[in-house]
């Protein structure tokens, strides 16, 4: 059989060329647009996330309109442990001890790491050495923290009572977490030593993006010290304050490790948190439904202050 004539580019004459359209009737082939080739490549983590944070929503609101505690089958409730979960002192109490422990803590470590930040931001000898020594509580994690706390607590054999031994205190033993408001303070003093890391290093991101040509001219209008932080600082690091603010208050709001561990929520409520609350009444009495309620509460409140958030930060784009 004759060989097939070759055009100019060396391809058979008649052959179809790689990636050319195949003529009419053949099978189309699929070309993704490319303007949307983008949604293709963050399909596959939209789905993973999809269903790492849509089903457990969508199962924790429906496993509260019902039953669990009958063997094998679900009896529909409806909206009743809402409405007995909101009528309830106790979880009116628990979430008072939440919001007690939530705003100590952030305004803790906004205070101290505030603080912090406005002294590093300084130029002073060792300030890098300064900066990784402070930043380390951030690093250990919470079950280590509330575990070394809890020691430095105890009564008998925990180093604060012996330093307060050699300070010259010769009294019994201090139980630090055996009293309600010892243990709640425990514990909040905890967080904060876990906590205000955080919001030292972003503080300290916001200090070093203020211009130092605002500073220079509040100088030269007579402003002092006070005058300059005042009216250059503080509205400089507001946005920055603001988004610190909300994401302590939300994570500090469903805090679990650090109370449980320390105090496992006594002595007497005292340090009982709407988390450790919504734990034992589902681990412990065993009671699904109720305590699905009760986290979809939770999980409502925690929606309202991201709201109140995203109205700050439209208030601070729209100025």
């Amino acid at each position: 059989m004759a060989d097939a004539p070759l055009t100019a580019a060396g391809v058979p004459r008649g052959a179809r060329r790689r990636g050319a359209p195949r003529p009419a009737g053949g099978r189309p082939r699929f070309r993704p647009d490319p303007n949307r080739a983008g949604y293709w490549f963050i399909l596959p983590a939209l789905l993973l996330l999809l269903g790492l944070i849509l089903y457990p929503l969508v199962s924790g609101f429906v496993v509260s309109l019902f039953n669990t505690n009958l063997l094998n089958r679900w009896d529909f409730v409806g909206g009743r442990y809402f409405i007995e979960s909101l009528s309830d002192p106790r979880v009116w109490q628990t979430l008072g001890t939440t919001f007690a422990y939530t705003f100590s803590v952030v305004a803790g470590n906004l205070v101290i790491g505030t603080g912090l930040a406005l002294l590093l931001n300084k130029a002073m000898r060792g300030r890098a050495w300064f900066r990784a020594i402070l930043i380390l509580p951030w690093l250990f994690p919470e079950v280590v923290v509330a575990l070394v706390w809890k020691w430095i607590l105890n009564p008998v054999y925990g180093p604060l009572n012996y330093l307060l031994s050699v300070f010259g205190y010769h009294g019994p033993p201090i139980e630090w977490l055996d009293s309600p408001s010892g243990a709640l303070a425990g514990v909040i003093f905890a967080s904060i030593w876990k906590g205000y890391p955080l919001v030292m290093i972003m503080v300290l991101a916001g200090l070093q993006a203020i211009p130092g040509e605002l500073y220079e001219a509040a100088s030269l209008d007579g402003a002092g010290r006070a005058r300059s932080f005042w009216s250059v600082t503080l509205p400089g690091l507001r946005p920055v304050l603001v988004i610190t603010v909300i994401l302590e208050t939300v994570w500090y709001f469903k805090q679990f490790t650090i109370p449980w561990i320390m105090t496992s929520g006594g002595p007497v409520g005292a340090t009982r948190l709407i988390s450790l609350d919504i734990y034992q009444t589902a681990f412990g009495s065993f009671q699904f439904g109720r305590a699905s309620a009760i986290a979809v509460i939770v999980f409502a409140i925690c929606l309202a202050i991201s709201f109140v958030y995203r109205r700050i930060i439209r208030d601070d784009n729209d100025r």
